[in-house]
């Protein structure tokens, strides 16, 4: 994570490996299927799609167990598959008028290797804010970032599944193995 964008933004970027087919990574976000990330919501803008969740902040040391929620609305943009990668506008703010939650804007890009969640938020607060950010505010950005990113790979990886191998059968057409 670096602070090289717009002064009042910080950089949040994260990647993780996994085996998925970006095409069925996509789906995870269709409108029928996507009800793992909430409950629908009012859109502020045409061609996004918003849901009421709860964002989650795991504390990963002394208290491995102890999460703290947050309840948030997560828009999901323009989806772009092709067969080498699956990318989404994600973005996220609170559902409240809470101080200190950042407010994210980026992407999610799921390739057949990996998975990518970067972009930028703002702390609250202004330049008082981005002073806290940097002393300790960093945290829950980066926790929050962190922990829905392994909740996309998760939905990911049950309900999409990795990659299914192909052949090549004897007039050259590729089929998924197991293709009737």
């Amino acid at each position: 994570m670096t602070d090289s964008g717009p002064a009042s933004l910080v950089e949040l970027r994260f990647a993780q490996a996994v085996k998925a087919d970006p095409n069925r990574a996509c789906e995870v976000f269709d409108e029928t299927r996507i009800g793992w990330l909430g409950s629908p919501a009012d859109s502020p803008k045409a061609g996004v799609r918003r849901y009421l969740t709860d964002l989650s902040l795991p504390v990963r040391s002394g208290a491995p167990h102890l999460v703290f929620k947050k309840a948030a609305f997560v828009d999901v943009g323009a989806v772009i598959a092709s067969d080498q990668r699956c990318e989404i506008e994600i973005s996220w703010r609170s559902a409240t008028m809470a101080p200190l939650f950042p407010v994210f804007a980026g992407r999610l890009v799921v390739s057949p290797s990996e998975a990518r969640l970067e972009g930028y938020y703002a702390p609250p607060g202004g330049d008082i804010g981005l002073v806290l950010d940097k002393a300790f505010l960093n945290i829950a950005a980066r926790g929050t970032g962190r922990w829905f990113l392994e909740r996309v790979i998760h939905v990911i990886e049950a309900e999409a599944g990795p990659a299914e191998p192909t052949v090549e059968d004897a007039g050259g057409t590729t089929k998924r193995s197991g293709a009737v």
